[in-house]
């Protein structure tokens, strides 16, 4: 089945561009394009596109809104951040939203369709100076746990495990071969992780992990 793919991008130009590249791709299906976030809503009303590129500085609302709407009506549904906002305040409160991945327009290359396919396979695309700003994320003094203090949460060993390898990029079906697990059992076992954190999305688990100090690196 093809990957159905959804745009909600106002310049005009991004987005012919999008479509052009979508419809060069022989495994990829456009769904639908939106140039703001009332007209996204409404789309996602129906049924949800497996993947969504989403610009956060719309006319007439924040791209935040509809990354919830479409965590909300379809938690399969992956979201991609294809922003010009670089700053921690953006990039944190999309991954909260519920985005999985984050790329910089300036960002763009050849690329661009195989971090969609990589998104749907599971992993998590994103720009190198974002994943900086994620990894710096909350380790001012005080932020993350000290040694040997309690986390709110515990995870079990497999699950640190297959976070670890989440957090350096491997997808789901690259985590099932490394540890000899089906894919199904990685799934599940990511569902979990979300419960116990109290997340949505690959990236905002890692994120949050990373605060609690589950993670070692």
């Amino acid at each position: 089945m093809p990957i159905r793919v959804a745009i909600v991008e106002d310049d005009a130009v991004l987005s012919e561009r999008y479509r052009e590249l979508i419809a060069s791709a022989g495994d990829m299906r456009l769904e639908w394009t939106a140039s703001g976030a009332a007209e996204a809503l409404r789309r996602l009303a129906g049924e949800a596109p497996d993947v969504m590129l989403v610009d956060l500085g719309l006319p007439d609302g924040s791209g935040l809104d509809v990354i919830r709407g479409a965590r909300a009506r379809s938690p399969e549904c992956e979201v991609m951040v294809v922003s010009v906002f670089g700053d921690e305040e953006h990039v944190v409160a999309a991954i909260a939203a519920g985005a999985s991945g984050y790329l910089l327009k300036d960002a763009l290359a050849d690329s661009f369709l195989g971090t969609i396919r990589e998104l749907r396979a599971g992993g998590s695309p994103i720009s190198p100076s974002i994943a900086r700003i994620i990894l710096n994320h909350g380790r001012a003094p005080g932020a993350p746990p000290r040694p040997g203090e309690p986390v709110e949460c515990e995870l079990a060993e497999r699950e640190r495990e297959i976070l670890s390898l989440v957090a350096k990029g491997f997808n789901f079906q690259e985590i099932g071969r490394l540890l000899g697990i089906s894919n199904n059992t990685v799934k599940t076992h990511i569902y979990r992780i979300y419960r116990k954190l109290s997340v949505h999305s690959r990236g905002e688990a890692v994120f949050e992990a990373k605060r609690l100090g589950l993670l070692d690196f």
